[in-house]
């Protein structure tokens, strides 16, 4: 298995190289070359799999025995998942009026990034042991990632991991969960900006090629191959466990509403269904809906500026991931998508062509909510079920509500309603806080500011070469 830029202008990497990578070195995203195809018997054969045995028959189609063997390979998964809460890791909840949410929150962080990022972390832990190297790793976060990637590398020696948060912006939890992890190894700045601002020191560290490659840079953010590939289970999960059964033909359909930011969640339910599993995607926005007009209307275009919402991990404008969608859809004409994104990149503006954008419009259906259509949305779910939703699953169950359907129906929850309390507050509903969150008020936090007008990368720079001399 070889994977291979998006833009095409990089040399093919095996699943080590797309690990140890941020964006690929001509700007694009690592993606498999091929992306396997599953027969019938297969799906059928794996319909009784739990969560951690699908992730680790997927992840033997993209990491091949010969770099990591199945025995290593499933021992580091079942390590990944040991500290979930959950006995089967992730759960479906069945409620009222076919509402399906699959809980991918049972992880250290209460978010659905635990999972792919706890893997994630465990793959890095077995190349670099093998190796005697050091990475540094660069995570810009809107709120759960910046958590994760933490817990996933926390403590380790040979790694050292950087995040950068928006100051203000995050729920007071989502924050403390990062900075008051105090380890020799985490570096948290509080930056005075948005994601997407955030995200720009960031790329501009990973095109600097001499610095990337001497001070061994890698990202965990969803822009890690990684992260997308161990997530293309949430698809087959939900598919086995809402589909009626698997003895008609053609097999049923399901329906998969997908909350949306930066697009790495949605790239994997398209690779799903490129492997041959029989679901519609449904991808769900804020009123950050660059995603939403992209499907609808061909206009992948920044808006005026990035809206405050309810769902804030979803305050994104530049979901990165849609560049793999485009050269999947496009069937992998990375001539093509190298000429889109150097456009985007240019002008924050690009109409897709109209071959391109009526084949991302077959692929996936959208829709966009209201902070006032989040609150709704939790407050009926609580009313019919009593059961919390998080402001980003809320943006999955106002489609539910909205639209009607006539197949099986699955929404995905990533994160637990326990890290948004103002948003509960809001709607009108009462907080229930688990003691581990209770306690992080109470604990010693440690952080670096980021100002406004300070040159962020160069602040990066020197830390990053002040932390590799200690080696």
């Amino acid at each position: 298995m070889e994977y291979v830029s998006t833009r095409g202008g990089t040399r093919a990497v095996d699943f080590e190289g797309a690990l140890f990578s941020g964006y690929a070195p001509d700007g694009g995203l690592f993606m498999p070359k091929c992306i396997p195809s599953l027969g019938r018997d297969t799906l059928q054969r794996w319909s009784s799999l739990s969560y951690p045995e699908l992730v680790k028959e997927l992840c033997s189609f993209f990491i091949p025995a010969t770099l990591v063997p199945r025995n290593a390979l499933d021992e580091l998964i079942d390590r990944a998942f040991s500290r979930f809460r959950h006995k089967n890791v992730v759960h479906l909840s069945r409620l009222k009026d076919g509402l399906n949410i699959l809980e991918l929150w049972h992880g250290v962080t209460y978010a659905f990034k635990d999972l792919s990022l706890s893997c994630t972390g465990q793959f890095l832990q077995y190349f670099l042991e093998k190796k005697q190297k050091h990475v540094n790793i660069l995570v810009g976060t809107s709120g759960d990632t910046g958590s994760s990637a933490i817990e996933s590398v926390r403590g380790q020696k040979n790694m050292d991991i950087f995040v950068l948060l928006p100051k203000g912006l995050c729920t007071q939890i989502q924050e403390l969960q990062m900075t008051t992890v105090i380890e020799d190894n985490v570096h948290v700045f509080a930056a005075h900006g948005n994601s997407d601002e955030i995200d720009e020191p960031i790329k501009e560290l990973f095109a600097d090629v001499d610095f990337a490659g001497k001070y061994n840079l890698m990202s965990l953010n969803s822009v890690n191959w990684s992260r997308i590939m161990v997530q293309i289970a949430h698809y087959f999960y939900a598919y086995f466990q809402c589909a009626p059964s698997l003895d008609t033909s053609p097999l049923p359909m399901v329906e998969i509403v997908v909350p949306t930011g930066g697009g790495g969640n949605i790239t994997a339910g398209c690779i799903a269904q490129k492997m041959g599993l029989p679901i519609r995607l449904v991808t769900v926005v804020n009123s950050n809906d660059i995603i939403h007009r992209t499907v609808q209307n061909g206009d992948f275009s920044l808006a005026e500026s990035v809206k405050a919402t309810l769902a804030s991990a979803m305050d994104i404008q530049e979901p990165y991931n849609v560049e793999r969608i485009l050269w999947l859809l496009s069937g992998s004409d990375s001539h093509l998508i190298k000429t889109l994104m150097e456009q985007f990149n240019t002008s924050k503006r690009l109409k897709l062509p109209e071959d391109l954008h009526r084949k991302l419009s077959e692929t996936l259906a959208s829709c966009s909510a209201s902070d006032q259509d989040i609150v709704g949305a939790m407050w009926r779910c609580w009313e019919e079920n009593q059961y919390l939703l998080c402001p980003h699953s809320a943006v999955a169950a106002h489609y539910h509500y909205s639209q009607p359907h006539s197949i099986p129906r699955c929404c995905l929850a990533p994160a637990s309603a326990a890290k948004f309390q103002d948003a509960l507050l809001r709607a009108g509903l009462v907080p229930q806080i688990p003691p581990e969150i209770t306690a992080l008020t109470a604990m010693e936090t440690r952080s670096s500011p980021l100002e406004r007008g300070q040159d962020w990368a160069q602040v990066l720079r020197g830390q990053i070469e002040a932390v590799t001399q200690q080696w």
